[in-house]
């Protein structure tokens, strides 16, 4: 993989012939349309950038920001190959910005990988190779709309990575199993199973203002990012 910009969340395209700028976003040509969830794309690969950008400027729910906009955006997607150090700085910087809630397309991530993206606040995670439009539209819309999206099997990975540390390992404050009520460890349990909003709802008879209300106090109370990061948190500390 190249070397990656760090100074800004995007580099203009180049106006004459030559490699491609590490990290850039890039806009959809189209009419200005408030209701659309604003979206930038970083990749290092201009073939990756492209693939991904062409897919969502045909989706009229999306608006492709332009590099100079791309702090402003509601979702970023950074699309790699894996997950490395320069990656890990992006979505560092990414975590730190308020305005915008981050998600990972990549080739490959392993168990490792996955608690760092996670702690580094990425709210969801597809594969590359599942990456078509559909797949790319539900996970912003997803992000957009707060929750956390992991392909099963990720899942198990982080389970038993998160199952291999010991459970006393709590940090400085002192967490305890008594952090969560059981309501709000239920929930965590069926976020990490891939349940949405929606499937929390049913299967707990609760409405889904109630579900969102009780997720999003858990993710303020430990001053966390999002979902995806509480379960994350939750599991390392031993809450569920």
């Amino acid at each position: 993989m190249s070397s990656f910009e760090q100074g800004g969340p995007a580099v203009p395209a180049a106006t004459s012939p030559g490699p491609a700028p590490a990290w850039a976003s890039h806009r959809a040509p189209s009419a200005d349309r408030p209701d659309r969830v604003t979206v930038a794309v970083y990749a290092a690969d201009p073939v990756l950038r492209l693939g991904v950008v062409q897919q969502l400027r045909q989706r009229p729910e999306i608006d492709l920001l332009a590099d100079a906009d791309a702090e402003r955006a509601e979702v970023s997607l950074v699309v790699v190959d894996h997950v490395d150090d320069d990656v890990a700085a992006l979505l560092h910087r990414l975590r730190h910005n308020t305005a915008t809630r981050t998600g990972l397309v990549v080739a490959t991530l392993g168990s490792g990988s996955l608690q760092r993206v996670i702690e580094c606040g990425v709210a969801a995670v597809l594969r590359r190779a599942e990456a078509d439009q559909d797949q790319l539209l539900r996970l912003v819309l997803a992000i957009a709309n707060g929750e956390g999206v992991l392909p099963g099997d990720l899942l198990g990975k982080l389970l038993s990575h998160v199952g291999s540390l010991q459970r006393s390992a709590l940090d400085p404050r002192g967490l305890s199993l008594s952090t969560l009520t059981t309501r709000e460890a239920d929930m965590l349990r069926m976020v990490s199973e891939g349940l949405d909003t929606a499937e929390i709802a049913r299967k707990t008879s609760y409405s889904e203002r109630t579900v969102k209300n009780i997720l999003h106090e858990v993710i303020t109370r430990l001053q966390l990012r999002n979902r995806a990061h509480a379960v994350g948190y939750a599991l390392r500390n031993g809450l569920i």
